[in-house]
């Protein structure tokens, strides 16, 4: 039986009005250092009242300045961050709205001595493909340093980190061991750990925190889709997520990083949480974010999660399906992050999952009827590709899928995993 943190039987949406982040890239050796326009508030703007926001029920880490602005002053300031990191603002007009302005755009207008940026996979404006390097480069906007976390470099190096007081940390996650944000918290806070920097994470609800589920990592497997032995879907907020690496001493070396969290206001892991901005190119939605715990292990086999359409994460196929009855069909094409999608223009049959109800598990149903699919239809190429292995964690998934194990006798194997990891997890929650 799966191990539930909660039954999710009413989904609300929080709306928040803003504006997305929009991008214009020039000509730059580093594609994520290209000129670019917010459509925001001027940064000169104040941060929304307290009273403002809590019509919209979660207050985020970033907007609570009065808690971490006498953290920074005096200080000379690294910033982790991308597109989600924002601050939410009200606009002087009549009408009150919410809009947002970047976290270092706003700092910088704070006077807050910012002295570089260091970007995550996707880029610091968030528009890489998946897997993409990322370059460092100059933000034309801020004249600042950008560092690539992304590609050959994933950890600061002690040069990088030189002359920082203080690293502050805001990236909005997703709650998926697979999502690589988590692997760069934690090569963030081990390098700065080394040098005795202080890290200061900017909190942010976890919209899939509503659950834990999946097999736990195994040590022989890991890698930077998945780096500590926990669960598929965590149900830990960035700031909870941080803790349990410092208080388990996951740092190499057992070492403990100088760690502090500003919390996100009116939040629990009951509430659901819709993300205001993608967090990356391609999570479009609420319903892909839902459904990305459940169906990115399909980026390790030969079918498409839809790559290469305005569906990403909410359609699976496959041309080998052609001949079969399924309902639906696509045909992937190159776009923004996903520049050589998997079976490009071609046309994938398979499903349209983006009506599904809400999960509140993994769901592998969906992935045990496609295995069977792919080997009646005669696929000469293997189902399983080697790094689907690093996405379970465990060889052990794809071994059960192969042996004719059902989805609820393959749960029964997660039990004990799962207890013992919610016990552990329980020490370091801040919302309940």
């Amino acid at each position: 039986m799966l191990l539930k943190v909660f039954k999710n039987t009413v989904l609300f949406s929080i709306i928040i009005g803003i504006s997305l982040v929009t991008f214009s890239c020039g000509n730059s050796t580093n594609k994520d250092a290209g000129n670019y326009s917010i459509d925001t508030l001027a940064i000169n703007d104040t941060p929304a009242p307290l009273s403002t926001l809590n019509k919209q029920k979660i207050i985020v880490g970033a907007n609570k300045t009065q808690d971490y602005l006498p953290l920074l002053k005096g200080k000379r300031v690294g910033i982790v961050a991308n597109q989600t990191s924002v601050i939410f603002k009200t606009s002087n007009s009549k009408s009150n709205a919410i809009n947002q302005t970047h976290l270092v755009d706003s700092l910088l207008s704070l006077k807050v001595d910012v002295k570089k940026v260091f970007a995550p996979e996707h880029g610091f404006r968030g528009v890489a493909d998946a897997g993409e390097v990322v370059k460092d480069g100059i933000d034309t906007k801020t004249s600042l340093p950008i560092i690539s976390l992304y590609g050959k470099n994933k950890k600061p190096s002690a040069e990088q980190l030189k002359g920082l007081d203080l690293v502050v940390f805001d990236i909005q996650d997703v709650g998926a061991r697979f999502y690589t944000y988590i692997s760069s918290l934690h090569y963030v806070m081990e390098a700065c750990a080394e040098q005795n920097i202080p890290v200061l994470i900017l909190d942010r609800p976890n919209p899939n925190g509503h659950y834990i589920d999946g097999p736990i990592l195994e040590k022989k497997h890991t890698s930077f889709v998945g780096m500590h032995p926990i669960p598929v879907v965590h149900g830990m907020t960035i700031g909870e997520y941080a803790k349990m690496i410092n208080g388990e001493r996951w740092l190499k070396n057992g070492i403990q990083c100088e760690l502090s969290v500003i919390s996100v206001e009116n939040y629990n892991h009951q509430l659901p949480y819709n993300l205001p901005i993608k967090p990356s190119p391609n999570l479009p939605n609420e319903a892909a974010i839902n459904l990305y715990p459940s169906l990115c292990f399909f980026e390790g086999t030969n079918i498409s999660v839809g790559r290469g359409t305005d569906k990403q994460f909410q359609i699976v196929g496959s041309p080998l399906f052609a001949k079969q009855s399924l309902p639906f069909q696509f045909t992937p094409k190159a776009n923004e992050g996903a520049k050589y999608p998997k079976h490009e223009n071609k046309v994938c049959f398979g499903y349209d999952l983006s009506k599904e109800a809400h999960l509140d598990t993994l769901n592998l149903k969906w992935l045990i009827e496609f295995y069977n699919k792919d080997k009646k239809a005669g696929s000469k190429g293997p189902f399983f590709t080697d790094f689907f292995t690093l996405l379970a964690g465990t060889k052990k998934l794809q071994q059960q899928i192969e042996s004719g194990l059902s989805e609820s006798e393959i749960r029964a194997t997660w039990k004990n995993g799962l207890a013992k990891f919610n016990i552990t997890r329980n020490k370091y929650l801040l919302y309940k």
